[in-house]
């Protein structure tokens, strides 16, 4: 599977942008596809995560209710919508994609900058 993410860039707090990760390379319907995240001195985080067949999505709790993550299965897209964003969202994102319970494939990152 290859990915291409895209749509990072910078914004003010309370600011929205929506990233994009395009798949291809293979049929997705055993996988499950997220977006990540690294801030400068954190660890990876992973922000949200859904599955191909039949859309179940799961958030971390820093950014439920803010973040919403949702598949367009003929284009083989993903996109993580972010709203109500804050400098803490600040950091390198990432997608990628499981069939099982390794993340196995990832796309290159983007960049989100979040001004005060």
């Amino acid at each position: 599977v290859q990915l291409q993410a895209s749509g990072g860039g910078l914004v003010q707090a309370g600011g929205s942008l929506s990233l994009s990760c395009a798949a291809s390379g293979r049929a997705l319907s055993s996988y499950t596809l997220g977006w990540f995240r690294r801030a400068p001195g954190r660890e990876r985080e992973l922000v949200a995560q859904i599955t191909w067949i039949g859309g179940s999505a799961y958030y971390a709790d820093s950014i439920k209710g803010r973040f919403t993550i949702v598949r367009d299965t003929i284009k083989n897209t993903v996109y993580l919508q972010m709203n109500s964003l804050k400098p803490e969202d600040t950091a390198d994102y990432y997608c990628a994609a499981r069939a099982d319970v390794v993340w196995s494939y990832w796309g290159q990152g983007t960049q989100v900058t979040v001004s005060s």
